[in-house]
């Protein structure tokens, strides 16, 4: 299939599953293969992650490729922190050039937070930047400066969007500029307070925005309560709800994986019954094992195929 089967899929009106691998912090093949097993025919698309937290780890674009020798369709994150406009476009088009059909633009974790704080960054151009000039590359078949190309990357763009952080009113009008610059869809910050999340796809509603876009909404099952305490307290625009911290406190600690695995289930289970809800991105953060027994305990297995 020459094209995205995220999209097909999405575009036919079926209820999707992405899921995410994170490459190794080096060259060993085998910790992506490995990964990418467990998450092989129960997900449409895998997302690869790009020196997240700005760590230094295996190329995105190389990961992916290994991806595809099994059989597994990527979504090839991009950040705008490590390169210049040069650089990214010339990684799309190569990235196309793989038979990669997925994009998901973003700005990334400022490098201060990660391995080498020292380094020093690019952002040359944003994520809004960088969705525009996918599209264009697309559409028009130019580049940044306008010169022509030959074979145009026919993309499938993808953008993320966090719910949760503040101020809260901004977070729509910052989903309808990701969306007016050229995203088809969105994976977002992974649910713990559902009631925020509604309240975003009421506003989100609204405005019209869920009649341009696919939401794909994320989820991470907790492994422990002091997993759950971290995210609140560590991550930043992340929520999770004092409740559900005391939740996974009142069970035993041998229980705890057990208790977080059934609070992603509910998530997904209610996710399911807003319409403006196009599909679900399992985030099992170092726990890819456990995605295909969500997806199969949420009745989302086996995955369909594309036509």
């Amino acid at each position: 299939m020459n094209g995205s089967r995220l999209k097909q899929i999405l575009s036919s009106g079926k209820f999707a599953v992405t899921a995410e691998c994170g490459p190794p912090r080096g060259a060993n093949t085998e910790v992506v293969r490995k990964k990418a097993s467990f998450l092989k025919d129960c997900a449409d698309a895998v997302n690869v992650t790009d020196n997240q937290t700005a760590i230094v780890r295996m190329s995105s674009l190389a990961a992916c490729a290994h991806l595809m020798q099994m059989g597994i369709e990527p979504v090839l994150q991009m950040v705008t922190r490590d390169r210049n406009r040069i650089a990214l476009q010339s990684d799309i088009m190569g990235a196309y050039s793989l038979g990669i059909r997925n994009i998901l633009c973003l700005t990334g974790d400022h490098q201060t937070f990660g391995s080498q704080p020292d380094a020093l960054n690019v952002f040359d151009i944003d994520s809004m930047n960088l969705l525009h000039a996918v599209r264009t590359m697309r559409e028009v078949g130019t580049d940044m400066s306008g010169y022509k190309l030959d074979v145009a990357p026919r993309m499938f763009i993808g953008a993320a969007a966090n719910p949760f952080a503040d101020p809260f009113e901004y977070r729509v009008i910052r989903l309808a500029k990701k969306i007016a610059a050229g995203a088809e869809f969105i994976q977002t910050q992974c649910i713990y307070d559902m009631k925020r999340f509604k309240e975003w796809i009421k506003m989100a509603r609204e405005q019209g925005l869920t009649e341009k876009v696919h939401i794909l909404a994320g989820v991470t099952p907790l492994k422990s309560a002091g997993m759950a305490k971290y995210m609140a307290a560590k991550v930043p625009g992340m929520i999770v709800p004092e409740f559900l911290i005391k939740r996974m406190e009142g069970v035993p600690k041998e229980k705890a994986a057990e208790e977080g695995m059934k609070i992603c289930l509910e998530t997904i289970q209610e996710v399911r019954q807003i319409p403006e809800i196009h599909g679900v991105h399992i985030m099992a953060i170092e726990w890819e094992e456990k995605v295909q027994e969500i997806v199969k305990a949420a009745g989302l297995f086996p995955r369909p195929q594309p036509v």
